[in-house]
Parts: structure tokens; C-alpha cells; sequence
């Protein structure tokens, strides 16, 4: 099912399948709910699962110049709130784990569980943040290059049989939505203390050639949360639910079942 929800007077588009305990899908950069079709009709299978367009993606409307890590989880908690929703587990893929982040930090007590799906609680350094004002620059005078260039490289085999698909599926993005997450992006702040603190299980799943993060600079934070789990993909790159859709898959299924029968304080 394909509903609207409205947050800040704009039309947000989030997907509902499935019954049970809930498991929220956040979508990555510069992306959009579609990624997951594939993924979500499996975890809907065990799990009520909805997957959410953030602000300026697929067809939920942009909200301002600057989409902040902080203003996107108050959208995906808006479009929970809608759909009378209050304990969930989060799954952040790449941004989506950004946003799962500032979602933590802003609302602890809805969370069973956090799902760090090729993502990190580090800052932007300083030479990323640079490499994110020439992107921005390059978004601005051309687009389509841009989208065509970012999307190779976040899988481990450049034809990968999925990259046309994900391609058709960000054609649309517009560049302001793209800018506007790019400058939340480099603006966020190191979260790893959100980590420190956490009262749920955290699961982090990286991908061994991933051209996008070096997973072994990952690992230090994984140590952060006091329940975690930790699943290194051999093969697979920064879409590990395309490029190892079964092994992600399973390891997300066994975790949700254990946070779900985990008693809440």
C-alpha cells in the first residue's frame, strides 16, 4: 500500500506491507523507497515494514534549501506518528543511517532496535566535506552526469545487473533535492556518542568492497554500543540488499526477532 503523510506542508510518500511488529526503511542517497520493492516484499513476509521517501526524493516534496539530518528524522517520525506507530526498529541504509542517527538522538524511546545498513556515526572530514562542494557544484550544472558517475560506484562490480535499475530509479531526482541533502549531509555532526548511550541493539552491516566506506575504518565505532552485532559482507559493495540480498536479509530477520522479544524497560 502507497500512502501520503504531511510534514512542514509537504506531501510525504511512505509504503506499507505486511503485518506485525514494525521495521522502518530509510533509503540511502540520492535514492528513494523503490531501492527496497524487492527487500521489503521478504522482510513483509515476517514483519510490517514501511519504507518512507525523505524530503525532496521519489515523490515527497522538498522542504527547504538545506535538508538536515535532524529535519529528515523529524519527517520519518512525523510519517510513524501518522500511521499510529510508537516502537519500531530503524534500518538506515548509507544518508538513511545518518538520518537513523539524529532519529536516536531526537527519539530514543521509539526505537526497538538500529540498523547501521552501510553507514557510519562519524562527521564528514574535512577533505570530505569538500568533496561534497564539488559535488554540489557538479549537481548544479550537471545533473545527470552526476547521478550516472554516483551511482557506479556504490556497487563492488561496475555492470552490476542491478546499477540500470537503481539508475532509472533516481533519473527524476532534481537537484535541488540532491543539494539540499548533500549540505545536510556535510554539515551533520559526529554521533557516536548516540551509540555510546544506546538502549537497544545496534546493527552495523558493511560490505567488504565497498568503494564508498572502507569498512575496516568502520569498525572502531562498532565497539561503541553496549548490545551490538556486526555482519561483513565478502561480496558485496555499498547496496548490500541487492548485492547480497540473502545474507542481509536473514541477519536482519534473526536481529529484528531478538529486539522484538527483548523486554522494554
Amino acid at each position: 500500500m502507497i500512502g501520503f503523510a504531511t510534514f512542514k506542508n509537504a506531501r510525504i510518500r511512505y509504503s506499507d506491507e505486511g503485518k506485525g511488529r514494525a521495521i522502518v526503511l530509510v533509503h540511502g542517497f540520492p535514492e528513494n523507497l523503490q531501492i527496497w520493492e524487492e527487500f521489503s516484499a521478504d522482510l513483509s513476509k515476517h514483519f510490517r515494514v514501511i519504507a518512507i521517501d525523505l524530503p525532496g526524493f521519489g515523490e515527497s516534496e522538498s522542504i527547504g534549501y538545506v535538508h538536515s539530518m535532524e529535519l529528515m528524522a523529524q519527517c520519518v517520525h512525523e510519517v510513524m506518528r501518522h500511521l499510529n506507530l510508537r516502537r519500531y526498529i530503524l534500518v538506515g541504509h548509507s544518508m538513511g543511517g545518518y538520518v537513523g542517527l539524529a532519529f536516536a538522538e531526537l527519539y530514543p524511546d521509539n526505537l526497538r532496535g538500529l540498523v547501521l545498513f552501510h553507514s557510519s556515526s562519524y562527521k564528514d572530514s574535512d577533505e570530505k566535506k569538500a568533496d561534497r562542494e564539488r559535488s554540489i557544484e557538479t549537481i548544479k550544472k550537471h545533473r545527470k552526469t552526476f547521478l550516472k558517475a554516483f551511482t557506479a560506484k556504490l556497487f563492488w562490480k561496475e555492470r552490476d545487473k542491478h546499477l540500470k535499475r537503481l539508475r532509472k530509479i533516481v533519473a527524476d531526482t532534481s537537484a535541488r533535492a540532491l543539494v539540499a541533502a548533500t549540505e545536510g549531509m556535510r554539515n551533520r555532526k559526529d554521533r557516536e556518542i548516540i551509540l555510546q548511550f544506546a538502549q537497544y541493539p545496534v546493527l552495523f552491516i558493511y560490505g567488504k568492497k565497498d568503494k564508498v566506506f572502507n569498512w575496516e575504518t568502520m569498525l572502531p565505532q562498532t565497539e561503541a554500543p553496549k548490545d551490538k552485532e556486526v555482519v561483513l559482507l565478502e561480496d558485496a559493495g555499498h547496496m548490500g540488499f541487492y548485492e547480497a540480498k540473502e545474507e542481509t536479509l536473514n541477519a536482519i530477520i534473526k536481529f529484528a526477532n531478538r529486539c522484538f522479544r527483548m523486554k522494554v524497560e
